[in-house]
């Protein structure tokens, strides 16, 4: 089975979009139940505190685990290979009719440690979501009672499921498959399932929809980075592991688990392991409940699925919130509920009305100046791409080229630059930013340049938007200027996308053009308030709680140049009023 085993982790060759890679897995710390007594909820490890790393033992049992609920304990699947998963089935006792099933999928464990004392989810209030729910995932005891089904699933390779944990792969697609159906054809279920749950437990429902099981209903991915390399470990092309390497370290089973960040050391540039895990959102047709978050990471994957996915019954709602607030807030989940009425109940309950897109549009701070602005789709069709010209000379921006060059220089260690200009009317900026930069390294041969795009007041000072109750730096692009080259299939006029083939190393006194993709954003800025372009060699935030940071090569001075030959400049999507005075026409 391994091949090169070293310690911690061993090697396998697997082939991946038809290249044959040596594959490194890290080996899974062993399950092991909690101790009778203990209360995790107090541990230093965080992922223990949400039940993970932790799980009861093997116990095939069916018992009433809340009032009216049963649960099938540790009911074993045979995938198409032999390996053999384990799921907990929550659903209503005594029921009599068929029922469609809700599935969470994920590697997250399937059920919290035992001797918890209640989820620790930052932004949602204690005691609201049960022990029995999974991270991230829908909450048994709300959704039984609205008479659903939960499987909770130990993929393969999870707690005490046999395998390997691979991380969206297209081993992990095939289970998904395999698992959709098999669950279908269960005696108490009516043959349709659905897939729910945010972050990673949203991530794998692209990919598993993308196989197309004939009973999977629908999915509701509640914020997902879609496109591991592009959107976590390598955005922009500055390398980002410690996020990932704190999650694989809390993956718990009795295999391997998929070692993405010693991939990401092995393979630095993109190639079949990375596309293989990228779902082919072409092939999504059945309807999807999409939730985009701007103020987290997986806001780009996010937006890339919906706009991807071909079904034509898809709809998306983009917030400022946090994803677990807004997973387990009681509008949303009632909304979520009718979605699911819809079509695992083929309840005709009015769902086709809601508006396609509905987007929150931010303000200041905890302010949003509209909830649930509606529209047929995203980017919205009427938006006009404004070009705000950048001028070093005196760190402004103007409508207009600017005529002189100049150029302005910062530290990337310690330094940064900030570019405003005052809007003279009120201005709706809802999509997609693009910001292009003339840049050159003094003392180095490369950049790694992180930008956030903001708001302030008349007088210069910063508005933030709040997310957890923490200033959000705002919209954000990256870019290692050395993975600067486009991918040209995958660029549009709005959005580039780097292609992260080649390595281009600046040259001395090269100046050098490079497009940065800034993520969707969605706010409004009053008479008089200044939209900003901050750029810096880090990434300026402070006491965030997840353990992000980034593997920055900045050395000498970086350098940006302006005007004449060199047009810097910010695409904006300005939003506009959906009628002007003249629109109207009469017969």
């Amino acid at each position: 089975m391994a091949e090169g085993i070293k310690g911690e982790f061993f090697t396998k060759k697997e082939v991946f979009k038809g290249e044959e890679i040596e594959a490194i897995y890290r080996v899974a710390r062993k399950p092991v139940s909690n101790p009778e007594g203990v209360d995790l909820s107090q541990s230093d490890d965080p992922m223990a505190r949400m039940g993970q790393g932790f799980c009861a033992e093997f116990n095939q049992r069916t018992y009433e685990c809340a009032p009216g609920v049963i649960c099938e304990q540790d009911v074993e699947v045979v995938m198409r290979d032999g390996c053999k998963i384990y799921t907990d089935i929550f659903r209503p006792k005594d029921c009599k009719e068929k029922i469609p099933a809700i599935v969470s999928w994920s590697w997250f464990g399937k059920r919290p440690g035992e001797g918890m004392s209640e989820w620790q989810i930052m932004g949602v209030p204690p005691h609201t979501v049960s022990n029995l729910a999974k991270f991230e995932s829908p909450d048994p005891l709300y959704w039984c009672y609205q008479g659903y089904a939960v499987a909770n699933v130990d993929v393969r390779g999870a707690g005490h499921s046999e395998g390997d944990v691979h991380m969206f792969t297209h081993q992990d697609r095939e289970d998904g498959y395999d698992f959709v159906e098999w669950l279908a054809t269960q005696e108490w279920c009516n043959g349709k399932i659905g897939m729910s749950g945010n972050s990673g437990v949203a991530m794998h429902q692209w990919g598993i929809a993308a196989e197309q099981p004939p009973h999977l209903a629908c999915i509701a991915p509640w914020e997902c980075t879609t496109d591991l390399y592009r959107d976590s470990l390598f955005e922009g092309g500055i390398p980002a592991l410690s996020f990932n390497e704190f999650i694989a370290a809390q993956v718990t089973g009795m295999g391997g688990v998929d070692d993405q960040v010693a991939m990401a050391r092995k393979y630095p540039l993109y190639n079949g392991y990375w596309e293989d895990k990228v779902a082919d959102f072409s092939k999504v047709k059945i309807p999807v409940y999409q939730t985009a978050g701007f103020s987290h990471f997986h806001l780009p994957g996010s937006m890339r699925a919906f706009r991807k996915c071909k079904s034509p019954r898809k709809w998306l709602r983009a917030h400022r919130d946090f994803e677990w607030p807004d997973t387990y807030d009681p509008q949303n989940l009632e909304d979520l509920k009718r979605f699911y009425d819809r079509y695992l109940k083929d309840i005709h309950n009015g769902w086709e009305m809601t508006p396609k897109v509905r987007i929150d549009i931010m303000d200041a701070y905890d302010e949003d100046y509209e909830l649930k602005h509606a529209e047929d789709r995203f980017p919205i069709a009427r938006t006009e791409y404004r070009k705000y010209y950048l001028n070093a000379a005196d760190t402004s921006m103007q409508a207009e080229p600017v005529a002189n060059e100049s150029k302005v220089a910062y530290d990337p260690e310690t330094g940064k630059v900030e570019f405003d200009m005052a809007f003279d009317e009120e201005t709706i900026l809802i999509g997609y930013m693009k910001l292009r930069l003339y840049v050159e390294c003094d003392g180095y041969d490369d950049m790694d340049m992180f930008i956030n795009i903001q708001k302030a007041d008349k007088d210069g000072n910063w508005i933030p938007w709040l997310t957890l109750n923490e200033p959000h730096p705002g919209a954000w692009g990256k870019m290692r200027v050395s993975a600067r080259e486009l991918d040209e299939k995958l660029s549009t006029s709005f959005n580039p996308v780097q292609k992260f083939r080649n390595v281009q190393k600046l040259k001395p006194g090269e100046i050098v053009p490079v497009d940065i993709a800034i993520v969707p954003s969605s706010r409004i800025w009053h008479k008089g308030e200044k939209i900003r372009v901050q750029v810096s060699g880090r990434y300026i935030r402070e006491g965030w709680f997840e353990p992000l940071s980034w593997d920055t090569d900045n050395h000498g001075t970086h350098i940006i140049h302006t005007g004449g030959q060199y047009e810097s400049y910010l695409q904006v999507p300005y939003i506009g009023p959906k009628y002007r005075p003249g629109d109207f026409v009469s017969e």
